[in-house]
Protein backbone atom coordinates (compact mmCIF):
# COMPACT_ATOMS: atom_id res chain seq x y z
CA UNK A 1 0.00 0.00 0.00
CA UNK A 2 2.83 2.38 0.81
CA UNK A 3 4.39 1.98 -2.63
CA UNK A 4 1.03 2.44 -4.30
CA UNK A 5 0.30 5.54 -2.29
CA UNK A 6 3.74 6.94 -3.10
CA UNK A 7 3.08 6.45 -6.80
CA UNK A 8 -0.29 8.12 -6.63
CA UNK A 9 1.19 10.97 -4.59
CA UNK A 10 3.89 11.67 -7.22
CA UNK A 11 3.03 14.87 -9.09
CA UNK A 12 2.06 14.57 -12.73
CA UNK A 13 4.40 16.13 -15.35
CA UNK A 14 3.52 19.66 -16.19
CA UNK A 15 1.90 20.51 -19.44
CA UNK A 16 3.90 21.93 -22.34
CA UNK A 17 1.90 25.12 -22.02
CA UNK A 18 2.76 28.16 -20.00
CA UNK A 19 0.44 29.88 -17.51
CA UNK A 20 -0.93 32.10 -20.23
CA UNK A 21 -2.02 29.08 -22.24
CA UNK A 22 0.66 29.35 -25.00
CA UNK A 23 3.31 26.74 -25.79
CA UNK A 24 6.38 26.66 -23.59
CA UNK A 25 9.68 27.20 -25.46
CA UNK A 26 12.57 25.39 -23.87
CA UNK A 27 16.01 27.09 -23.90
CA UNK A 28 17.33 24.40 -26.23
CA UNK A 29 14.50 24.93 -28.69
CA UNK A 30 15.03 28.69 -28.58
CA UNK A 31 18.72 28.32 -29.37
CA UNK A 32 17.90 25.98 -32.24
CA UNK A 33 15.33 28.37 -33.69
CA UNK A 34 17.77 31.27 -33.37
CA UNK A 35 20.47 29.26 -35.17
CA UNK A 36 18.03 28.29 -37.94
CA UNK A 37 16.98 31.91 -38.38
CA UNK A 38 20.61 33.02 -38.61
CA UNK A 39 21.33 30.34 -41.21
CA UNK A 40 18.30 31.42 -43.23
CA UNK A 41 19.55 35.00 -43.22
CA UNK A 42 22.98 33.89 -44.41
CA UNK A 43 21.40 31.73 -47.13
CA UNK A 44 19.26 34.67 -48.25
CA UNK A 45 22.36 36.88 -48.41
CA UNK A 46 23.91 34.39 -50.86
CA UNK A 47 20.80 33.48 -52.82
CA UNK A 48 19.68 37.04 -53.48
CA UNK A 49 22.73 37.98 -55.62
CA UNK A 50 22.49 34.65 -57.43
CA UNK A 51 18.83 35.27 -58.19
CA UNK A 52 19.69 38.71 -59.56
CA UNK A 53 22.47 37.22 -61.67
CA UNK A 54 20.18 34.66 -63.32
CA UNK A 55 17.26 37.01 -63.82
CA UNK A 56 19.37 39.91 -65.11
CA UNK A 57 21.15 37.70 -67.65
CA UNK A 58 17.87 37.07 -69.51
CA UNK A 59 16.57 40.64 -69.26
CA UNK A 60 17.49 43.33 -71.78
CA UNK A 61 16.37 46.09 -69.41
CA UNK A 62 18.06 44.71 -66.29
CA UNK A 63 18.79 47.01 -63.37
CA UNK A 64 20.07 46.48 -59.86
CA UNK A 65 16.62 45.43 -58.72
CA UNK A 66 15.80 41.73 -58.42
CA UNK A 67 12.76 41.33 -60.65
CA UNK A 68 11.51 38.81 -63.17
CA UNK A 69 12.02 39.91 -66.80
CA UNK A 70 8.95 40.89 -68.75
CA UNK A 71 10.10 39.02 -71.84
CA UNK A 72 13.03 36.62 -71.22
CA UNK A 73 15.64 36.66 -73.95
CA UNK A 74 19.11 35.31 -74.65
CA UNK A 75 20.34 38.46 -76.35
CA UNK A 76 22.74 39.23 -73.51
CA UNK A 77 24.52 35.91 -73.99
CA UNK A 78 24.63 36.46 -77.75
CA UNK A 79 26.19 39.89 -77.22
CA UNK A 80 29.03 38.60 -75.03
CA UNK A 81 29.54 35.30 -76.89
CA UNK A 82 32.36 36.71 -79.03
CA UNK A 83 36.05 36.07 -79.36
CA UNK A 84 37.04 39.52 -78.14
CA UNK A 85 34.78 39.64 -75.10
CA UNK A 86 34.70 36.04 -73.87
CA UNK A 87 36.86 33.46 -75.65
CA UNK A 88 40.23 35.23 -75.66
CA UNK A 89 40.00 36.49 -72.04
CA UNK A 90 38.82 33.07 -70.84
CA UNK A 91 41.69 31.35 -72.62
CA UNK A 92 44.13 33.82 -71.08
CA UNK A 93 42.65 33.11 -67.65
CA UNK A 94 42.97 29.36 -68.12
CA UNK A 95 46.60 29.62 -69.23
CA UNK A 96 47.51 32.11 -66.53
CA UNK A 97 45.74 30.48 -63.59
CA UNK A 98 46.35 26.91 -64.72
CA UNK A 99 50.10 27.41 -65.09
CA UNK A 100 50.33 29.29 -61.79
CA UNK A 101 48.33 26.56 -60.02
CA UNK A 102 50.63 23.79 -61.26
CA UNK A 103 53.66 25.80 -60.15
CA UNK A 104 52.10 26.49 -56.74
CA UNK A 105 51.24 22.84 -56.08
CA UNK A 106 54.68 21.62 -57.13
CA UNK A 107 56.56 24.17 -55.00
CA UNK A 108 54.22 23.63 -52.05
CA UNK A 109 54.82 19.86 -52.12
CA UNK A 110 58.59 20.31 -52.18
CA UNK A 111 58.49 22.88 -49.38
CA UNK A 112 56.04 20.91 -47.20
CA UNK A 113 58.06 17.68 -47.31
CA UNK A 114 60.93 18.74 -45.00
CA UNK A 115 58.50 20.60 -42.74
CA UNK A 116 56.45 17.43 -42.31
CA UNK A 117 59.19 14.81 -42.09
CA UNK A 118 62.08 16.53 -40.29
CA UNK A 119 61.91 17.66 -36.68
CA UNK A 120 63.62 20.95 -35.90
CA UNK A 121 63.17 23.95 -33.62
CA UNK A 122 62.78 26.28 -36.56
CA UNK A 123 59.82 24.42 -38.08
CA UNK A 124 57.14 26.00 -35.91
CA UNK A 125 58.49 29.60 -36.20
CA UNK A 126 58.84 29.08 -39.93
CA UNK A 127 55.25 27.87 -40.23
CA UNK A 128 54.02 30.82 -38.19
CA UNK A 129 55.97 33.15 -40.47
CA UNK A 130 54.45 31.48 -43.52
CA UNK A 131 50.98 31.85 -42.01
CA UNK A 132 51.67 35.51 -41.23
CA UNK A 133 52.57 36.24 -44.84
CA UNK A 134 49.08 35.13 -45.90
CA UNK A 135 47.67 38.07 -43.92
CA UNK A 136 49.55 40.66 -45.96
CA UNK A 137 47.26 42.45 -48.42
CA UNK A 138 48.38 42.05 -52.00
CA UNK A 139 47.71 45.71 -52.72
CA UNK A 140 50.36 46.77 -50.18
CA UNK A 141 53.22 45.25 -52.19
CA UNK A 142 52.07 45.85 -55.75
CA UNK A 143 53.95 49.14 -56.15
CA UNK A 144 57.41 47.66 -55.38
CA UNK A 145 56.48 44.52 -57.36
CA UNK A 146 55.59 46.68 -60.36
CA UNK A 147 58.94 48.48 -60.11
CA UNK A 148 60.78 45.16 -59.83
CA UNK A 149 59.00 43.72 -62.86
CA UNK A 150 59.93 46.80 -64.88
CA UNK A 151 63.61 46.42 -63.96
CA UNK A 152 63.79 42.69 -64.74
CA UNK A 153 61.74 43.09 -67.94
CA UNK A 154 58.86 40.89 -66.80
CA UNK A 155 56.15 43.51 -67.13
CA UNK A 156 53.37 42.67 -69.60
CA UNK A 157 54.34 38.98 -69.75
CA UNK A 158 52.11 36.03 -68.96
CA UNK A 159 54.98 34.04 -67.46
CA UNK A 160 55.96 36.81 -65.06
CA UNK A 161 52.36 37.37 -63.96
CA UNK A 162 51.85 33.62 -63.43
CA UNK A 163 55.06 33.50 -61.40
CA UNK A 164 53.89 36.27 -59.09
CA UNK A 165 50.42 34.73 -58.72
CA UNK A 166 52.02 31.44 -57.74
CA UNK A 167 54.27 33.18 -55.23
CA UNK A 168 51.33 35.02 -53.68
CA UNK A 169 49.40 31.77 -53.12
CA UNK A 170 52.40 29.69 -52.05
CA UNK A 171 52.42 30.46 -48.27
CA UNK A 172 48.92 29.17 -47.56
CA UNK A 173 49.43 26.30 -50.02
CA UNK A 174 52.51 25.20 -48.04
CA UNK A 175 50.51 25.32 -44.81
CA UNK A 176 47.72 23.18 -46.25
CA UNK A 177 50.08 20.75 -47.95
CA UNK A 178 52.08 20.21 -44.78
CA UNK A 179 48.97 19.36 -42.76
CA UNK A 180 47.80 16.85 -45.37
CA UNK A 181 51.28 15.33 -45.64
CA UNK A 182 51.34 14.71 -41.90
CA UNK A 183 48.49 12.22 -42.40
CA UNK A 184 50.60 9.88 -44.54
CA UNK A 185 52.40 7.30 -42.33
CA UNK A 186 56.18 7.53 -42.33
CA UNK A 187 56.43 3.72 -42.34
CA UNK A 188 55.43 3.65 -46.01
CA UNK A 189 58.24 6.01 -46.87
CA UNK A 190 60.71 3.96 -44.84
CA UNK A 191 59.66 0.85 -46.76
CA UNK A 192 60.41 2.66 -50.01
CA UNK A 193 63.81 3.68 -48.67
CA UNK A 194 64.51 0.04 -47.84
CA UNK A 195 63.86 -0.82 -51.48
CA UNK A 196 66.44 1.76 -52.55
CA UNK A 197 64.21 4.75 -53.34
CA UNK A 198 65.49 8.26 -52.77
CA UNK A 199 63.55 10.92 -50.87
CA UNK A 200 62.36 12.46 -54.15
CA UNK A 201 61.18 9.09 -55.47
CA UNK A 202 59.36 8.33 -52.22
CA UNK A 203 57.72 11.75 -52.37
CA UNK A 204 56.54 11.35 -55.95
CA UNK A 205 55.66 7.64 -55.95
CA UNK A 206 54.47 7.07 -52.36
CA UNK A 207 53.43 10.23 -50.53
CA UNK A 208 51.80 12.31 -53.26
CA UNK A 209 49.59 9.50 -54.63
CA UNK A 210 48.31 8.79 -51.11
CA UNK A 211 47.44 12.43 -50.41
CA UNK A 212 45.39 12.93 -53.56
CA UNK A 213 42.47 14.65 -51.76
CA UNK A 214 44.89 17.06 -50.10
CA UNK A 215 46.50 17.98 -53.40
CA UNK A 216 43.02 18.45 -54.86
CA UNK A 217 42.08 20.86 -52.07
CA UNK A 218 45.26 22.89 -52.54
CA UNK A 219 44.77 22.94 -56.31
CA UNK A 220 41.14 24.09 -56.09
CA UNK A 221 41.88 26.76 -53.51
CA UNK A 222 44.83 28.14 -55.45
CA UNK A 223 42.98 28.10 -58.77
CA UNK A 224 39.92 29.88 -57.39
CA UNK A 225 41.99 32.56 -55.66
CA UNK A 226 43.89 33.24 -58.88
CA UNK A 227 40.80 33.02 -61.09
CA UNK A 228 39.10 35.84 -59.22
CA UNK A 229 42.21 38.00 -58.83
CA UNK A 230 41.70 41.35 -60.55
CA UNK A 231 44.40 43.63 -59.21
CA UNK A 232 47.52 41.61 -60.05
CA UNK A 233 46.89 41.08 -63.81
CA UNK A 234 45.46 44.60 -64.02
CA UNK A 235 48.80 45.99 -62.80
CA UNK A 236 51.25 43.61 -64.50
CA UNK A 237 49.57 43.06 -67.89
CA UNK A 238 49.27 46.00 -70.28
CA UNK A 239 48.36 44.50 -73.66
CA UNK A 240 44.58 44.11 -74.19
CA UNK A 241 45.05 40.77 -75.95
CA UNK A 242 46.73 39.30 -72.84
CA UNK A 243 44.18 40.42 -70.25
CA UNK A 244 42.31 37.61 -68.44
CA UNK A 245 38.56 37.50 -67.90
CA UNK A 246 38.85 38.92 -64.39
CA UNK A 247 40.14 42.18 -65.92
CA UNK A 248 38.08 42.23 -69.12
CA UNK A 249 34.90 42.23 -67.05
CA UNK A 250 35.81 45.82 -66.21
CA UNK A 251 34.89 46.80 -69.78
CA UNK A 252 31.17 46.42 -68.98
CA UNK A 253 31.42 49.44 -66.69
CA UNK A 254 31.17 52.45 -68.97
CA UNK A 255 31.80 56.13 -68.37
CA UNK A 256 29.61 58.29 -66.14
CA UNK A 257 28.41 55.27 -64.16
CA UNK A 258 26.71 53.55 -67.07
CA UNK A 259 26.66 49.76 -66.69
CA UNK A 260 25.18 47.17 -69.04
CA UNK A 261 23.77 44.99 -66.28
CA UNK A 262 22.29 42.32 -68.54
CA UNK A 263 25.52 41.66 -70.41
CA UNK A 264 27.48 41.89 -67.18
CA UNK A 265 25.31 39.19 -65.61
CA UNK A 266 25.58 36.97 -68.70
CA UNK A 267 29.37 37.31 -68.77
CA UNK A 268 29.54 36.61 -65.02
CA UNK A 269 27.70 33.32 -65.51
CA UNK A 270 30.08 32.30 -68.29
CA UNK A 271 33.02 33.46 -66.17
CA UNK A 272 31.92 31.20 -63.28
CA UNK A 273 31.46 28.12 -65.46
CA UNK A 274 35.09 26.81 -65.37
CA UNK A 275 35.16 26.90 -61.57
CA UNK A 276 31.85 25.02 -61.34
CA UNK A 277 33.08 22.43 -63.82
CA UNK A 278 36.26 22.02 -61.78
CA UNK A 279 34.21 21.29 -58.67
CA UNK A 280 32.03 18.78 -60.51
CA UNK A 281 34.94 16.92 -62.09
CA UNK A 282 36.89 16.37 -58.89
CA UNK A 283 34.11 16.38 -56.29
CA UNK A 284 34.53 12.63 -55.80
CA UNK A 285 38.13 12.99 -54.76
CA UNK A 286 37.21 15.67 -52.25
CA UNK A 287 34.88 13.28 -50.48
CA UNK A 288 37.48 10.59 -49.87
CA UNK A 289 40.26 10.32 -47.40
CA UNK A 290 43.78 9.11 -47.85
CA UNK A 291 43.43 5.94 -49.89
CA UNK A 292 45.95 3.85 -48.02
CA UNK A 293 44.13 0.77 -49.26
CA UNK A 294 45.52 -1.61 -46.66
CA UNK A 295 49.11 -0.58 -47.27
CA UNK A 296 49.72 -0.48 -43.52
CA UNK A 297 49.02 -3.79 -41.86
CA UNK A 298 49.48 -4.60 -38.24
Amino acid sequence: MSALSARTARPWPRSAKSRTGGPRWSPRLRRRLAADAALLLVAAAFLLPLAWLVLASIDNDATLRVSAPGSPTMDNFSAVWTDEITFTPMLNSLLLCGGATVLTVACAALAAYPLSRFRSRVVRPYLLTVLFTTCLPITAIMVPVYGLFVQVDLIDTMSGTALFLAASQLPFAIWLMKNFMDGVPVILEEAAWTDGASWLQSLIRVILPLMGPGITVVMIYSFIMMWGNFFVPFMLLLSPEQLPASVSIFTFFGNYGQVVYGQLAAFSILYSTPVLLLYILISRRLGGGFALGGAVKG
